[in-house]
């Protein structure tokens, strides 16, 4: 649980690190697509690469839990806040670099970007390849985390590098260096992804959009993008579609106090307002313990849970 006197005292400490701008008790469910949960002890937002290293290097010399949340679209935060730092990249921390060929282009974008910046940096360049990507709400630094994608495609198909900050500075990776799986990337451990560089090709950008736009308008016939939510719950398990097995445990439009399993989708939960992250907890665990039970399937959820969970 977050104590409103320690988070002061943590912000404290950080404030004094040059370049880093720390809010106290920061309340959290504003900064994620689900719109639940509780306070951050200490928010902070890094001004520049230096900065970012050096709360780092804070971080790892006092033992202080530390969490990276980027657009919070897939990310459910505890009712009991989220102890020691929670550190966000801003979206302009890094200037974007555009590499454009006669056949191919690079784009490298800061992770605190929105996945829609690449999207419209693609299109403005000539370039395709990341049309899966477009809708996807979120940041580029979550996209890479998650390895976020659609039937059509994973982020990592485009990923040709990270950049990667920790307590000992800052260095790049190729994708082959980044473990990844169907939406999952092993991130090193302690360190924050900076930048991402995509690899795309030059094409038909007319095709493209259309390509796009009927995607994008699937999505919003099928699944309740005009309430808060975190997109899908659960992967896909081989084979099968997770909204299909939740649909065939009579859940779908189910309710737990002010969140629920979507009417549109049973994938999704929404939160009818007001919400408390035990209730979408609360749903989650029922999902799979219904699913378990009649099916053998042990669904795995693509939310990331962080913080401190009240019962």
């Amino acid at each position: 649980m977050v104590e409103p006197g320690v988070s002061t005292a943590l912000a404290a400490r950080v404030a004094r690190l040059e370049g880093c701008e720390v809010k106290a008790g920061e309340p959290l469910a504003p900064h994620t697509s689900v719109r639940a949960g509780g306070a951050a002890e200490a928010l902070v937002r890094p001004r520049s690469p230096d900065a970012l290293v050096a709360l780092l290097r804070l971080v790892r010399e006092e033992g202080v839990p530390f969490t990276v949340l980027g657009g919070g679209a897939n990310t459910l935060v505890g009712d009991g806040g989220v102890p020691g730092v929670t550190v966000r990249v801003p979206g302009d921390l890094f200037p974007e670099q555009v590499d454009v060929g006669p056949e191919e282009g690079r784009l490298t974008l800061g992770t605190g970007s929105a996945i829609v910046r690449l999207v419209n940096l693609m299109r403005a360049n000539g370039l395709v390849g990341a049309e899966f990507l477009a809708g996807i709400p979120g940041t580029l630094g979550g996209a890479v985390a998650m390895n976020a994608g659609t039937k059509n495609g994973e982020c990592f198909r485009v990923v040709e590098a990270i950049e990667v900050a920790t307590a000992d500075g800052v260095g790049w990776l190729s994708k082959a260096q980044v473990p990844h799986e169907y939406r999952h990337a092993s991130l090193p451990e302690g360190g924050v992804v900076t930048r991402v560089r995509f690899a795309l090709r030059k094409g038909d950008v007319v095709a493209s959009k259309a390509a796009m736009d009927a995607d994008l308008g699937y999505r919003k016939r099928t699944q309740p993008l005009s309430q808060p939510n975190f997109g899908s719950v659960f992967t896909n398990p081989p084979g099968d579609f997770a909204g299909r097995l939740i649909e065939l445990v009579s859940l779908k439009g189910h309710t737990l106090g002010r969140a629920q399993v979507s009417t549109l989708h049973a994938n999704w939960i929404v939160n009818l307002g007001g919400a408390a992250a035990r209730d979408v907890l609360g749903l989650i665990t029922l999902m799979q313990q219904r699913v378990r039970e009649a099916t053998g399937v042990d669904m795995k959820p693509e939310v990331k849970r962080v913080g401190v969970f009240l019962p």
